[in-house]
């Protein structure tokens, strides 16, 4: 831990915009680590997930919230509840915006939900790597006559363009203050979540359009084996029978794919070999029980 606070800094920076401008990369390449899952379907974030990124002089909690949308469920209400709440008492906001994509009514909502902070508002348009250098003035002027930004910052999460620069702005503009995690610490979420997160994210990668949003996934146990092998048992819940078919796939094939990517992931974290086991569960409209959202991790008390 810091010793010598007197000149160290600290402090909580948002992350929103609406679905898939890429928030996640963004936040696993400020914390030079996977802790956020990613994946091209929208609204793959559902908590608000902290990435701490640490030097010898500051410390930066990134909090990714969920994509900015219009509910449809219990779930997408505490999705949303869970982004209003991450960005009350942050030192900054970064809004996300899609540099390859016009300005439309998700990102106007976006930025409406943020008038009120009184923390500074970074623009950063993402994805930069995919326009002509020409066109990103007039994407700029476009977003600064809707609101006035404090700074803006072209990036490319996947590339790493500009990201060094923001960085050091934001730790220019962070309070002096403690350090809130050890050095070595990359998230404030337990290894339970972050291993079910990587097992969702291969369920979104593998399956077809009807699966990805009724699906979570619960880590039942972790413990070693006699030869001190880390077991994990998980269970993927869906809310029809169809899905737990396509799921498991003919003859298992599905779900033993799903079961190999998100070993090598669960591996890469843990810095150890294991073993994974899956399970499949119906769970009919889970997404509209709270006591079920509860069970899931979803639980809008937290915040």
């Amino acid at each position: 831990m810091q010793t010598n606070q007197s000149s160290f800094r600290s402090g909580f920076v948002a992350i929103i915009g609406r679905p898939n401008v890429g928030k996640s990369t963004l936040l696993n390449r400020f914390v030079g680590q996977k802790v956020a899952i990613m994946s091209d379907k929208a609204q793959t974030t559902r908590n608000r997930i902290q990435g701490v990124y640490t030097t010898d002089h500051s410390q930066i909690v990134f909090i990714d919230t969920p994509g900015v949308h219009k509910p449809k469920h219990a779930l997408g209400d505490f999705m949303m509840e869970t982004t209003k709440q991450s960005i009350k008492g942050v030192d900054a906001i970064l809004v996300v915006v899609n540099a390859d994509e016009k300005m439309g009514p998700g990102d106007r909502h976006v930025i409406d939900t943020i008038r009120s902070s009184k923390a500074p508002v970074f623009l950063v348009i993402n994805k930069i790597d995919l326009i002509h250098p020409d066109e990103l003035l007039p994407i700029i002027d476009r977003y600064m006559e809707y609101y006035d930004f404090d700074e803006v910052f072209p990036v490319s999460a996947t590339q790493g363009n500009n990201l060094a620069q923001l960085l050091n702005r934001l730790e220019e503009i962070i309070p002096e203050g403690p350090q809130y995690y050890p050095t070595d610490q990359v998230s404030d979420h337990p290894e339970y979540f972050i291993i079910s997160e990587f097992i969702r994210e291969k369920v979104l990668l593998l399956t077809r359009e009807e699966i990805p949003h009724s699906i979570a996934v619960q880590v039942e146990s972790m413990h070693r084996d006699e030869n001190d092998k880390l077991e994990v048992r998980a269970t993927i819940i869906v809310e029809r029978n169809s899905q737990k078919g396509i799921i498991i796939g003919k003859q298992g094939s599905m779900i033993k794919k799903i079961g190999q990517m998100a070993r090598r992931d669960i591996e890469e974290l843990l810095g150890e070999k294991i073993f994974l086991e899956l399970w499949v569960k119906v769970q009919k409209d889970w997404r509209n029980r709270r006591s079920q959202l509860a069970e899931f991790g979803y639980r809008p008390d937290d915040y």
